[in-house]
């Protein structure tokens, strides 16, 4: 497949759509000096070449009562029962993100809990999981970096 090639217009299309999913494309029209309908047009062809996958909605999980978070290792008895622990893990809501690893652990994941007794129900649920050997957990103190914009500008930048 070939690489699609973004300009200067589709770089700032997708800075605005960053900082704002929601905003409307007469306001990223207004504000480049093009037409709505050519940031319209743009987005589409950005999304039907896979650069664009939806949009999402951030949320401020301290407000809902959900500021713990951990992230968890997870030790398969063996690695074949990698996809059956995934998707018992995938069952459990507070599981936000895991990833299949190499090195130390066989599944890393990021949990989200009121606080640390609910932490603790959430890292029992993965203990309980058939073919869990073990879990180890390091708790978050705090999120410090999580800016895509700075990942977003220097793939730009080698484009």
């Amino acid at each position: 497949m070939a690489k699609f090639k973004l300009d200067e217009v589709d770089h700032q299309i997708l800075d605005m759509l960053i900082d704002n999913t929601r905003i409307p494309f007469t306001d990223i029209a207004k504000k480049l000096l093009i037409s709505a309908g050519t940031v319209h047009v743009r987005v589409k062809k950005m999304e039907e070449a896979g650069i664009i996958k939806g949009s999402s909605l951030t949320l401020d999980y301290k407000k809902l009562g959900y500021s713990f978070i951990a992230y968890v290792g997870v030790f398969l008895q063996n690695t074949s029962q990698t996809k059956f622990v995934l998707e018992r893990i995938e069952s459990i809501p507070y599981v936000t993100v895991a990833h299949i690893t190499t090195g130390k652990f066989n599944i890393f994941c990021k949990i989200r809990a009121r606080d640390t007794m609910h932490a603790k129900e959430i890292i029992f649920m993965l203990d309980d999981i058939d073919g869990v050997y073990r879990t180890e957990t390091m708790i978050s103190l705090e999120e410090s970096i999580n800016d895509k914009k700075r990942l977003m500008h220097t793939i730009f930048n080698e484009l």
